[in-house]
């Protein structure tokens, strides 16, 4: 899928089906000139409904259908003939789409679980035929219900990435290199900033054929909170990771600030991922003899595990993956 075809953010609208009006009809026929009221219901509007779709991991399908109306209920008819419901209208949606009102921005549903299906926009429902309102003293009333009108709004859609890690870091910090080495994903890379435009997923083999999904999104940039370079347009991405992996090279000028940095924007962004595990990959560290590595260790958080890895020389690979696998489990 080319960078352009990956949207995460989306506008639509929504608008359920008006219910059908019930019938005002007296029975007539042969031999039977005063058979009563016999006017059917109407049938309900349909539903707008929103599907969770595993083959989707992306938005960009609603991109260009930003409205979707569901029918309208049929209306009753004699001999107490319900009218017919009007036709549903499905909108399929990546799992971690996040529904918010346009109004207050407020989360409305989360779609989460394959198979989840949750009514945006209920159909209205639809009207009571005449027969419904016989009485001892008014044998044959000539009004029915009419159908109630359906809902319609709109909604932000957004996409939150599901993914086991999440990989934190400043441009050209390597972690494009990283997921095309350790999975399948073949992310564009090239040695310049800013080259990862859009996020990634990939599946990281692990032994006994386990495995755990890690995504990899554009750099962060000093400033990514308040919206300064196009890392910050993709950090929600790695909200619903269980484990953020930072990642900072080893030819940094300080890679204790480099990390504190990267910390602070997400703390700036969304305090709660403070909450999540942590691991710090020391990129490109082929170019590190023991005595550099040892210097780097001293100054480094004492909390915060961490690991040497080179992805182009395949170092450190196996740890970095037995770290990531234990704290997922």
């Amino acid at each position: 899928m080319t960078e352009g075809n990956f949207v995460d953010y989306v506008k639509i609208f929504v608008s359920s089906g008006k219910g059908g009006k019930g019938s005002v009809h007296l029975h007539r026929e042969k031999y039977i000139t005063k058979g009563g009221p016999d006017g059917g219901d109407g049938g309900r509007g349909g539903h707008v409904i929103l599907r969770a779709n595993p083959n989707f991991w992306t938005l960009f399908h609603l991109k260009y259908k930003k409205h979707n109306k569901a029918e309208h209920g049929g209306d009753g008819s004699k001999s107490r003939s319900t009218g017919k419901d009007g036709a549903d209208v499905y909108i399929d949606v990546p799992l971690g789409t996040v529904v918010r009102d346009i109004e207050t921005e407020e989360i409305v549903l989360e779609i989460t679980e394959e198979g989840q299906e949750v009514i945006l926009a209920e159909g209205g429902k639809g009207g009571r035929g005449n027969w419904h309102f016989k009485t001892s003293t008014n044998q044959t009333p000539r009004y029915a219900q009419p159908g109630i009108d359906g809902q319609e709004s709109w909604y932000i859609l957004e996409l939150k990435l599901l993914a086991d890690v999440g990989l934190v870091g400043f441009p050209n910090a390597g972690k494009s290199t990283l997921l095309s080495v350790i999975t399948a994903a073949k992310p564009k890379i090239a040695d310049y900033e800013f080259t990862t435009l859009k996020p990634n997923l990939g599946i990281v083999s692990y032994r006994d054929s386990r495995s755990f999904v890690m995504a990899d999104i554009p750099g962060i940039i000093e400033g990514a909170a308040e919206g300064k370079g196009i890392g910050h347009r993709f950090l929600r991405h790695i909200e619903r990771n269980s484990v953020l992996l930072f990642m900072v090279p080893a030819d940094a000028d300080d890679i204790r600030e480099s990390y504190e940095i990267l910390l602070n924007e997400l703390r700036k962004y969304n305090p709660e991922m403070l909450d999540k595990n942590r691991l710090l990959a020391i990129s490109k560290s082929d170019m590190l003899d023991d005595e550099l590595q040892e210097e780097i260790t001293i100054d480094l958080p004492e909390d915060l595990p961490y690991v040497f890895i080179s992805s182009l020389a395949q170092i450190g690979l196996d740890e970095l993956k037995d770290k990531l696998w234990k704290m997922l489990n």
